[in-house]
């Protein structure tokens, strides 16, 4: 019984060791007027379970997201607290804590449960904290989503579609890709 008890909780530390932890984000949203525009939005990602805190920058658009210790973030849902407060994002930062996670350019790396498309990396180990930008469709503005779709060759990043991309490198049709620079 013990040994079965070690091994369930041997099991449950190296899920826990593999899971990607956010600590925080920047975001910039588009279609922003005015300071009611920019609460409607403190209000919409302070409703997300993971949230701690938001900070506005009216001036810039912009907004500092800090996330809870040690809460699963979801970046479709921090991207669809912004449209329901009836927004778009124009840039989304994701800053975290990263573990020997090896990268380079056009590489499929899964994070805890999420599978990331590395557009601009050289081949290199992410230590420590990072920060990562989101580059799919919706999380840029349709100038930057262009020039960033030019830095890979693959079919999925030139055609926005995220959800179901990459199946030549192996990744199931279907599965969330998100596509990312450093």
């Amino acid at each position: 019984m013990k040994k079965y008890i070690f091994i369930l909780f041997a099991v449950a530390i190296s899920a826990v060791a593999q899971a990607q932890q956010y600590s925080k984000a920047t975001l910039q949203a588009t279609g922003l007027t005015c300071a009611l525009c920019s609460n409607a939005i403190n209000k919409s990602l302070l409703q997300l379970p993971f949230v701690e805190s938001v900070k506005s920058e009216i001036k810039t658009s912009s907004f500092a997201v800090e996330f809870k210790e040690s809460a699963d973030v979801s970046i479709d849902e921090i991207k669809k607290a912004v449209e329901d407060a009836g927004f778009s994002v124009g840039k989304l930062e994701m800053t975290g804590k990263f573990d020997n996670v090896e990268v380079e350019k056009d590489a499929h790396v899964t994070i805890g449960d999420d599978v990331y498309h590395f557009l601009n990396a050289g081949k290199k180990n992410l230590n420590g904290e990072q920060t990562i930008t989101l580059a799919d469709k919706g999380f840029l503005s349709a100038k930057q989503f262009k020039k960033v779709s030019g830095a890979s060759k693959m079919k999925c990043v030139q055609s926005g579609k995220a959800e179901s991309c990459c199946s030549e490198a192996g990744v199931k049709p279907g599965t969330r890709v998100y596509h990312v620079t450093l």
